[in-house]
C-alpha cells in the first residue's frame, strides 16, 4: 500500500500540473469580447471627431458620418489657430504646469513627513488630507469666488492656478504616501546613520525612487487642470485670460454651425495631454497601484 501510494503521488502531482497548466493557456473569450466592446466604445467617438474634423462644412452634412472623406481638409484646423487659439493654448500650458508643479512639491514633501515621521499630529494630518477628498468642488464655489475677489485675483490666471492647486494636493497626497510606504527603511535608515538630514533623504532618496508615482500625479493632475471649465467660467471673464476649456466654449458659440471646426478646436486641445501620457503611461500603473497591495 505504501509502495501504490508514492508511485500514485507523482501520478497525481502530473494530472494536477497538466490540469492548471491547461487552464492558464484556456482562451478567456468572455473577456476578449467585453475588451473589444469597451474598445469600440472609445474608439469610435475618437474616430468619430478625427474623421469630421478633417470633413468641409458642405461635407459634414452630405455624407455618411462614420465614412471617411473623400476629399480631407485642414482648413478648419486653420480657422481654429486664426481665432487666437494659441493664446488660448499658452494660458492653458501656464495654469497647467504651475498648478501641477506646486503640487507635487508640496504633496511630495507632506507625504514624506506623513511616512517619515513618528509624531501623531503629523500623523493624524493625513486624515485631514483624506477629508479633503470629500468636499465637492461645486460646494465650495461661492465662498471660493468671495476670496478671490477679496484678494484681487478674479480674471487673472494667478486666480486659476490657486484653487487647482488647493483640490490636487488631497488625492497627490494620497498616491504619494502609499508609494513612500513601499520604499525600504532600511535605505533610510542607512543614509540617516551617514549623517544625511530629511532634506537630503527626501531628494536624494524618495524623489528619484518616486519617481512612478510623480509621473502619475503629474499627469492625473494636469489632465483635471487642462479640462477644467469651471473654475474658468466663473473666476474669469476677459478674453485674454480664456483656457481652452472656455475657448471651446467660445468656438461652438461662435461657429454653431460649423460643427467640424469645433471638432477640430478638440482635437487640437487634446494633443498636449497626449503627449503627456505617451511619455508617461509606463509610470501609471506602477504609481496608482502602490500601497495598495499591502
Amino acid at each position: 500500500m505504501t509502495a501504490s501510494a508514492t508511485t500514485g503521488s507523482p501520478v497525481r502531482a502530473r494530472a494536477t500540473s497538466r490540469s492548471r497548466s491547461t487552464a492558464r493557456t484556456r482562451p478567456n473569450w468572455l473577456g476578449a469580447i467585453g475588451g473589444f466592446v469597451w474598445l469600440a466604445i472609445i474608439i469610435v467617438p475618437i474616430y468619430y471627431i478625427v474623421i469630421t474634423s478633417l470633413r468641409s462644412q458642405a461635407g459634414f452634412f452630405s455624407t455618411n458620418p462614420l465614412f471617411p472623406p473623400l476629399s480631407p481638409t485642414l482648413a478648419n484646423y486653420a480657422l481654429v489657430v486664426q481665432n487666437d487659439f494659441g493664446l488660448y493654448l499658452v494660458n492653458s500650458v501656464i495654469v497647467t504646469v504651475a498648478s501641477v508643479v506646486v503640487t507635487v512639491a508640496f504633496a511630495l514633501g507632506a507625504a514624506y513627513a506623513i511616512v517619515r515621521t513618528r509624531g501623531r499630529f503629523v500623523r493624524s494630518s493625513f486624515s485631514l488630507f483624506l477629508l479633503g477628498l470629500a468636499v465637492p468642488t461645486h460646494a465650495t464655489i461661492i465662498p471660493l469666488y468671495w476670496f478671490i475677489t477679496r484678494v484681487h485675483l478674479y480674471d487673472s490666471l494667478a486666480g486659476l492656478v490657486l484653487p487647482s492647486i488647493g483640490f490636487a494636493i488631497p488625492i497627490t497626497v494620497l498616491i504619494l504616501a502609499n508609494f513612500l510606504r513601499d520604499i525600504p527603511k532600511e535605505l533610510f535608515e542607512s543614509m540617516r546613520v551617514d549623517g544625511a538630514g530629511d532634506l537630503r533623504m527626501l531628494v536624494s532618496l524618495a524623489l528619484p525612487l518616486a519617481r512612478p508615482a510623480i509621473v502619475t500625479v503629474a499627469i492625473y493632475d494636469g489632465l483635471h487642470v487642462w479640462n477644467g471649465f469651471l473654475f474658468p467660467l466663473i473666476l474669469t471673464q476677459s478674453p485674454d485670460k480664456r483656457v481652452l476649456p472656455m475657448a471651446l466654449w467660445t468656438f461652438q458659440g461662435e461657429y454653431n454651425v460649423n460643427v467640424p471646426g469645433v471638432l477640430a478646436a478638440v482635437v487640437l486641445s487634446t494633443l498636449p495631454i497626449f503627449v503627456a501620457y505617451v511619455f508617461g503611461r509606463r509610470y501609471l500603473v506602477s504609481g496608482l497601484t502602490a500601497g495598495f497591495s499591502k
